[in-house]
Formats: structure tokens, C-alpha cells, sequence
């Protein structure tokens, strides 16, 4: 991976115009120092809100990576649908940096970092320094943005940051034809499935562009077959060591059931209605600010118009496609999905910045007018930038926590899980009739059922009336110490399904006053809808002794 496209002419009238030695190095020790400069900065504005309050499936993560640390696998007492890559990532995360959410946004910041440099290393290999540079603090700034949520560490994240790495690799094996690259390649796209399922769209493009590139230059079969070998050896390997290892624990039909079952009745539940809504609240939010999403659009669009862009079209335009594809299961269409298109995006604004230079250079025009890109976009994105300022700095915590999660339970949360932390042993167990399971983690205590979020019971799928018995049975058994109870209708689900499923709430809100009483009540900082009192409160209930 030494040769990069523009360091080479591309006719004899670029090479009349090639930078001197002095310069190119110029720009590039320049394109590094800006890189840098952005990464710092976005470093220091995830250290300042690394103590947020973990929002819902931060909590699911960071509970699920504490069993992880007790030596209880994922699926054992706690399940969801999600893939157990992320649980262990959190679980690593918190083993070096402690189990806080400053320890889980510490090691946030240093996977971005990490994926940012993958990006720089992406877009500095197909089209050079300069498109590096500006790809790196694209990616940097705009997976930083409390649009895309881009400040919790949502499996998005290591998916990209996985996915980046195999289709790295996968360039340097294509070049090499070293068949232990391939397998490295596969393995790294194997474990962004492993973080979350649609990390598989990142390994199906990976195969496909390396299929293409043997039909471009064939070999002899037997190597061919060798090669897609070992990459496809890679790509199923974390799944089978996993699967073997829950086998093992005597998890596996819970997992199966959770990560296969389930998981496809929920793909297939949204309706029309839940898909105009997610895109009308959310799509706005994410591409903004529009200025850095024209010059995005300008670099994918750049293969009509460049020359030195059409190198690696089809790598760059299938990218950007399969990228977008990953966004699409299920067609939720949450703010926090889109994080898997930034890295195809950002590889877009450096191409764009890159080209057009390019063609300045070919035109022999004065300096000016070579940098203007260069230029451009630096105001773009210090505009950009300080537009995002008031996030990021004159907010205190719990306030930014509420920017982004109007609504949300999650700073009271906090209160609750350290009521129950304060007032019980490791022993006792909490049960929690909602979705916030960061109380579980905040509390250091076992959750009494294996449900994490009242979402799967409330939902039109098949499995919900058995969900809703089983949830039940469980927390009669387990006789938890304390029961929280969320009376915000969010953290149920929708308002439709709550009036859907009356019959659940009415029993849950029985069982809380049976053998048990009220000692702690936490009210919501904005009253939303809710289902019972005068106002949206976290409930603590007390067995009865």
C-alpha cells in the first residue's frame, strides 16, 4: 500500500504541473497537523461529556459487559437481540478503564480515534494525502455530532471501526496476494457482524468488489480459490468460535432465539407509519450541517467530472451503496444507524477537496486558486463546527443528556440506581417494569428478570404474549428486593402500544403493590405522557419484610 494515485501523473500535462518534492511533503506534514488538530478537539469534547448518563442501550451494553466481568455469559440471565461483539467490547472497555460511563466514553473516544485513522489510511491510499486528511476530519467531526448520538458509544461504532479495518486489509491483500492478509481481512469483517448483524453488509460488499477484481485479472483457479477461501474462513470465524463458546455456557437456544427468532420478528414489524416518522425526525438532523453534505455529495458525484476521481470509482460508489444498506433493516431509521455511512461519506469529502484541486493543478492556475478547495472546505467545517459549540461546552451534563433524549429517564436513572446501590447488597436483585436497564448497572445489581426492555413485549410479533407471561413468571420466582417502576410511556414503547397491551401495565402496577411499598419516587425533569400519578415518575417499590 505505498503507491497512491496522485502521486503519479496522469498524462504528460500533469506531469508538467507534479508538486516538487518539498511541496508534496509540505502538504502532507500539513494534512497530518490538521487531522491531528480535529481529533484533538473531538477528544476533548468526549472527555468533557464522558460522564453523561448512559442512554438505554448503553445501559443494555454496559450491564450485559458487567455479567461478562462476573464470568456470566450474555444470554444466561439477560437477553436481547443484539450480537454478543458489542457486550464484550464494553466489558474490555470497562475492565481497563473501570466500569463507569467515563471509563465506557473513554474507551469510546479511543475506538473513534482509531476509526478515524482507519478512514484517513482508507482515503490516503486510493486517492492520497490531502483526500486522507480531509476524510479523517470529516469522519472525526461528524460522528462527534449529537445528531447521529454520535457521543454514546452505540454498536455503530465498533462495527464501523471493525468493518474498516478487514476492508483495509482486503486492499493490501489484493496487492500482496498473501493469504494470511485475506484471512486477517475476514476475521475484521467477521467481528463487525459480530457487534451488531448489519456489520454482514460491510463483508458482502468486501466479497464482492474482491470477486470483481479476480474477474478484472484472472488467475489460475486453484489460488483464486485458496484466497476466497481463507477471507470467507475469517469472515465465519468469530460466528463459529461464538457459537461454540455459548454451546459451551449452555446458552445457545437462548441466543439462537434472541439473535435469529426474535430478532426477524422485529425486522419485519415497523409499519408505514413508524418509517415516515423516523425519517421526518430524524434524516433532517443527521445530514446537517448541509454546507459539509454538499461538499460529501459533490465527491461521490465527482467520477463524472474527474479524471483523478474515476481511479476508484466503483470501490468508492459500491462502498457508499452497501454502506447505506446497512442503515436499512428493519427501516427504523434511528439517528445512531446512520454512524455506518460516515465513513463512506467522509471518503466522499475527501475526494471532492482532492479532485478539485487536481483539475486547479491541471489548469495551471495561481496558488490561490489551487487551495481554494482546501480553503473552502476548512471554513465549512469551522463553521460547522462552532455551530455544534453550545453542545458541546455550555451545557452541563444532565442538560446535554436531555438535548439529545428529550424526555428520557436517563439522568434520574442515575438517582434510582444509587438509591438501590445505597439501600441493598449484592445479593438482592431489582426488577424494572420499563426499559432502563443502566439502573441495573448503576446499581451493581442483577436484574430479577431476563427481559432488559418492555419494547419485544409490546410489540405486534408473535412472540409478545409469551414474552409478557414468561417476564412475569420470572420476577414471581426471583422475589426481587426492589422494583422500579417507569411511568413514562417511552420507555414502554409507543402510546398506541401501551393502550394495546392495558392488560400488562394494569398487572405489572398490581404486582408493584403487592407485598411491596412505595419508598422513593423520582420525577421526570419534563412531564411527559404517562400512565400513572400526576406526573412521569421512576417509582422505587421495597419488598415488604
Amino acid at each position: 500500500m505505498t503507491a497512491f494515485v496522485n502521486d503519479a501523473p496522469l498524462d504528460s500535462s500533469a506531469a508538467a504541473i507534479k508538486p516538487t518534492r518539498s511541496e508534496t511533503n509540505w502538504v502532507k506534514y500539513g494534512s497530518v497537523g490538521a487531522l491531528l488538530l480535529v481529533v484533538v478537539f473531538c477528544s476533548v469534547v468526549r472527555m468533557r461529556l464522558r460522564n453523561m448518563p448512559l442512554e438505554r442501550d448503553e445501559g443494555e451494553y454496559a450491564y450485559m459487559g458487567q455479567l461478562m466481568l462476573q464470568g456470566i455469559p450474555p444470554y444466561k440471565i439477560a437477553c436481547n437481540m443484539k450480537l454478543p461483539g458489542t457486550y464484550a467490547a464494553y466489558a474490555a472497555m470497562m475492565a481497563v478503564f473501570g466500569e463507569t460511563p467515563a471509563g465506557i466514553r473513554v474507551g469510546l473516544m479511543l475506538f473513534n480515534v482509531a476509526a478515524t485513522i482507519l478512514v484517513f489510511l482508507l482515503a490516503k491510499y486510493l486517492y492520497g494525502w490531502l483526500a486522507g486528511a480531509v476524510a479523517g476530519m470529516t469522519y472525526s467531526f461528524l460522528s462527534c455530532r449529537p445528531a447521529v448520538l454520535g457521543l454514546y458509544a452505540h454498536a455503530t461504532h465498533f462495527v464501523v471501526l471493525a468493518a474498516l479495518a478487514g476492508i483495509l486489509l482486503l486492499l493490501y491483500a489484493i496487492e500482496t496476494r498473501r493469504i494470511g492478509i485475506y484471512f486477517g481481512s475476514g476475521l475484521c469483517l467477521g467481528l463487525a457482524f459480530l457487534m451488531k448483524q448489519p456489520g454482514s453488509f460491510f463483508a458482502v460488499f468486501a466479497g464482492s468488489y474482491w470477486l470483481w477484481k479476480e474477474w478484472r485479472q484472472p488467475f489460475p483457479y486453484r489460488d483464486v480459490a485458496i484466497r476466497g477461501g481463507a477471507l470467507f474462513a475469517g469472515m465465519v470465524l468469530p460466528f463459529g468460535v461464538t457459537c461454540l463458546l455459548l454451546l459451551r455456557a449452555g446458552v445457545f437456544p437462548s441466543f439462537w432465539f434472541w439473535t435469529w427468532s426474535y430478532a426477524w420478528q422485529y425486522g419485519v414489524a415497523t409499519t408505514w407509519p413508524d418509517v415516515q416518522y423516523a425519517l421526518h425526525a430524524f434524516l433532517p438532523g443527521v445530514i446537517r450541517p448541509f454546507v459539509i453534505w454538499e461538499i460529501i455529495a459533490v465527491g461521490l458525484a465527482a467520477p463524472m467530472w474527474s479524471r483523478f476521481a474515476r481511479t476508484h470509482a466503483g470501490f468508492v460508489t459500491c462502498f457508499f451503496l452497501f454502506s447505506c444498506l446497512a442503515v436499512f433493516p428493519g427501516f427504523y431509521f434511528r439517528p445512531h444507524y446512520y454512524i455506518l455511512v460516515l465513513p463512506a461519506a467522509a471518503l466522499g469529502a475527501g475526494i471532492a477537496v482532492s479532485a478539485a484541486r487536481q483539475i486547479l493543478l491541471e489548469k495551471r492556475l495561481g496558488t490561490f486558486f489551487v487551495w481554494f478547495p482546501v480553503l473552502y472546505f476548512s471554513i465549512a467545517l469551522a463553521i460547522s463546527v462552532r455551530a455544534e459549540c453550545r453542545k458541546y461546552f455550555s451545557l452541563d451534563l444532565d442538560a446535554a443528556a436531555r438535548k439529545m433524549h428529550p424526555g428520557e429517564p436517563f439522568p434520574e436513572a442515575v438517582v434510582v440506581g444509587s438509591y438501590i446501590k445505597a439501600h441493598s447488597d449484592q445479593r438482592d436483585t431489582i426488577a424494572i417494569f420499563g426499559s432502563e436497564s443502566e439502573i441495573c448497572f448503576y446499581a451493581a445489581r442483577h436484574c430479577a428478570s431476563s427481559y432488559l426492555y418492555f419494547f419485544p413485549l409490546m410489540e405486534k410479533q408473535k412472540f409478545a404474549r409469551q414474552m409478557q407471561d414468561d417476564m412475569m413468571r420470572q420476577i414471581r420466582a426471583a422475589q426481587p428486593r426492589f422494583l422500579v417502576y417507569v411511568s413514562e410511556v417511552r420507555s414502554w414503547g409507543s402510546n398506541g402500544q401501551v393502550q394495546e397491551n392495558q392488560d400488562l401495565v394494569d398487572r405489572t402496577w398490581a404486582y408493584a403493590h403487592n407485598g411491596y411499598e412505595l419508598v422513593d419516587e423520582v420525577a421526570l425533569a419534563e412531564d411527559r405522557e404517562h400512565m400513572w400519578g400526576d406526573h412521569a415518575c421512576l417509582y422505587i417499590f421495597q419488598r415488604k419484610e
